[in-house]
Protein backbone atom coordinates (compact mmCIF):
# COMPACT_ATOMS: atom_id res chain seq x y z
CA UNK A 1 0.00 0.00 0.00
CA UNK A 2 1.34 3.44 -0.92
CA UNK A 3 2.10 6.00 1.75
CA UNK A 4 -0.54 8.35 0.34
CA UNK A 5 -3.23 5.69 0.83
CA UNK A 6 -2.18 5.26 4.45
CA UNK A 7 -2.34 9.00 5.10
CA UNK A 8 -5.74 9.66 3.50
CA UNK A 9 -7.79 8.21 6.40
CA UNK A 10 -5.89 10.41 8.89
CA UNK A 11 -6.46 13.54 6.78
CA UNK A 12 -10.15 12.57 6.45
CA UNK A 13 -10.39 12.11 10.24
CA UNK A 14 -8.92 15.58 10.87
CA UNK A 15 -11.15 17.14 8.19
CA UNK A 16 -14.20 15.57 9.83
CA UNK A 17 -13.04 16.82 13.22
CA UNK A 18 -12.60 20.38 11.93
CA UNK A 19 -15.89 20.34 10.01
CA UNK A 20 -18.38 22.37 12.03
CA UNK A 21 -15.88 23.08 14.81
CA UNK A 22 -16.19 26.38 16.67
CA UNK A 23 -12.62 26.25 17.93
CA UNK A 24 -9.34 24.58 17.10
CA UNK A 25 -6.29 25.18 19.29
CA UNK A 26 -2.73 24.11 18.55
CA UNK A 27 -0.82 23.03 21.64
CA UNK A 28 2.88 22.37 22.26
CA UNK A 29 2.83 19.52 24.78
CA UNK A 30 6.60 18.94 25.08
CA UNK A 31 7.72 18.30 28.64
CA UNK A 32 4.41 16.98 29.99
CA UNK A 33 4.60 13.78 31.99
CA UNK A 34 2.30 10.90 31.10
CA UNK A 35 0.33 11.57 34.29
CA UNK A 36 -0.12 15.27 33.43
CA UNK A 37 -1.15 14.42 29.87
CA UNK A 38 -3.71 11.90 31.15
CA UNK A 39 -5.23 14.48 33.53
CA UNK A 40 -5.37 17.11 30.76
CA UNK A 41 -7.02 14.70 28.32
CA UNK A 42 -9.62 13.74 30.96
CA UNK A 43 -10.49 17.40 31.66
CA UNK A 44 -10.82 18.14 27.93
CA UNK A 45 -12.91 15.02 27.30
CA UNK A 46 -15.31 15.95 30.14
CA UNK A 47 -15.81 19.36 28.48
CA UNK A 48 -16.58 17.74 25.12
CA UNK A 49 -13.24 18.75 23.58
CA UNK A 50 -11.41 16.38 21.23
CA UNK A 51 -7.65 16.39 21.91
CA UNK A 52 -5.26 14.42 19.75
CA UNK A 53 -1.70 14.52 18.47
CA UNK A 54 -1.37 14.59 14.67
CA UNK A 55 1.49 15.09 12.25
CA UNK A 56 1.75 18.72 11.15
CA UNK A 57 1.56 17.82 7.45
CA UNK A 58 -1.71 15.94 8.05
CA UNK A 59 -3.23 18.98 9.79
CA UNK A 60 -2.01 21.19 6.90
CA UNK A 61 -3.75 18.98 4.30
CA UNK A 62 -6.98 18.76 6.32
CA UNK A 63 -7.12 22.52 7.01
CA UNK A 64 -6.52 23.55 3.40
CA UNK A 65 -9.39 25.67 2.11
CA UNK A 66 -10.97 26.19 5.56
CA UNK A 67 -10.76 28.94 8.18
CA UNK A 68 -8.32 26.68 10.04
CA UNK A 69 -5.75 27.11 7.25
CA UNK A 70 -4.60 30.24 9.15
CA UNK A 71 -2.95 27.87 11.65
CA UNK A 72 -0.46 26.61 9.04
CA UNK A 73 2.46 28.92 10.05
CA UNK A 74 2.22 27.57 13.62
CA UNK A 75 2.53 23.92 12.59
CA UNK A 76 6.11 23.35 13.72
CA UNK A 77 7.45 20.92 16.28
CA UNK A 78 5.27 18.54 18.29
CA UNK A 79 1.66 19.61 17.95
CA UNK A 80 -1.55 18.49 19.58
CA UNK A 81 -4.92 19.67 18.30
CA UNK A 82 -7.78 20.52 20.67
CA UNK A 83 -11.13 20.95 18.93
CA UNK A 84 -14.55 21.88 20.28
CA UNK A 85 -17.78 21.89 18.32
CA UNK A 86 -19.95 23.20 21.16
CA UNK A 87 -18.09 25.60 23.50
CA UNK A 88 -15.89 28.13 21.70
CA UNK A 89 -13.76 28.98 24.75
CA UNK A 90 -13.45 25.56 26.41
CA UNK A 91 -10.21 24.31 24.82
CA UNK A 92 -8.30 27.54 25.48
CA UNK A 93 -9.75 27.91 28.99
CA UNK A 94 -8.96 24.35 30.09
CA UNK A 95 -5.47 24.31 28.57
CA UNK A 96 -4.59 27.73 30.03
CA UNK A 97 -5.81 26.65 33.49
CA UNK A 98 -3.86 23.41 33.24
CA UNK A 99 -0.74 25.29 32.11
CA UNK A 100 -0.70 27.03 35.52
CA UNK A 101 0.31 23.68 37.06
CA UNK A 102 2.32 22.50 34.03
CA UNK A 103 4.16 25.56 32.63
CA UNK A 104 5.78 23.53 29.84
CA UNK A 105 2.34 23.26 28.16
CA UNK A 106 1.93 26.08 25.63
CA UNK A 107 -0.87 27.26 23.39
CA UNK A 108 0.67 28.02 19.99
CA UNK A 109 -2.36 29.57 18.27
CA UNK A 110 -6.00 28.94 17.54
CA UNK A 111 -9.02 29.67 15.41
CA UNK A 112 -12.16 30.64 17.31
CA UNK A 113 -15.36 31.05 15.28
CA UNK A 114 -13.38 31.46 12.02
CA UNK A 115 -10.99 34.09 13.45
CA UNK A 116 -7.27 33.39 13.88
CA UNK A 117 -5.59 34.26 17.20
CA UNK A 118 -1.93 33.98 18.13
CA UNK A 119 -0.76 32.68 21.53
CA UNK A 120 -1.46 36.00 23.28
CA UNK A 121 -4.92 36.26 21.74
CA UNK A 122 -5.71 32.73 22.87
CA UNK A 123 -4.66 33.63 26.43
CA UNK A 124 -7.27 36.43 26.37
CA UNK A 125 -9.92 34.04 25.04
CA UNK A 126 -9.02 31.63 27.85
CA UNK A 127 -10.23 34.23 30.36
CA UNK A 128 -13.76 34.29 28.89
CA UNK A 129 -16.14 32.26 31.08
CA UNK A 130 -18.14 29.38 29.61
CA UNK A 131 -21.58 29.95 28.14
CA UNK A 132 -23.22 28.37 31.20
CA UNK A 133 -21.33 30.70 33.57
CA UNK A 134 -22.31 33.75 31.52
CA UNK A 135 -25.96 32.67 31.43
CA UNK A 136 -25.86 32.10 35.20
CA UNK A 137 -24.49 35.59 35.79
CA UNK A 138 -27.12 37.07 33.48
CA UNK A 139 -29.90 35.20 35.25
CA UNK A 140 -28.52 36.31 38.62
CA UNK A 141 -28.44 39.95 37.55
CA UNK A 142 -32.00 39.73 36.22
CA UNK A 143 -33.24 37.89 39.29
CA UNK A 144 -31.65 40.20 41.86
CA UNK A 145 -33.92 43.28 41.36
CA UNK A 146 -37.03 41.07 41.29
CA UNK A 147 -35.98 39.42 44.56
CA UNK A 148 -35.35 42.80 46.16
CA UNK A 149 -38.75 44.09 44.99
CA UNK A 150 -40.50 41.02 46.40
CA UNK A 151 -38.67 41.47 49.71
CA UNK A 152 -39.71 45.16 49.94
CA UNK A 153 -43.35 44.39 49.07
CA UNK A 154 -43.36 41.61 51.68
CA UNK A 155 -42.00 44.02 54.33
CA UNK A 156 -44.68 46.59 53.44
CA UNK A 157 -47.38 43.93 53.70
CA UNK A 158 -46.05 42.80 57.09
CA UNK A 159 -45.88 46.40 58.35
CA UNK A 160 -49.55 47.01 57.48
CA UNK A 161 -50.71 43.76 59.07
Amino acid sequence: MAKVELKQPVVAEISELLDGAQTAVLVDYRGLTVEQDTILRKQLREAGVTYKVYKNTMIRFAAKGTAFEALTPNLEGPTALAVSKTDATAPARIIANFAKTAPQLEIKAGVVEDTYYDAKGMQVIATIPSREELLGKLLGSIQSPITNLARVLNQIAEAKA
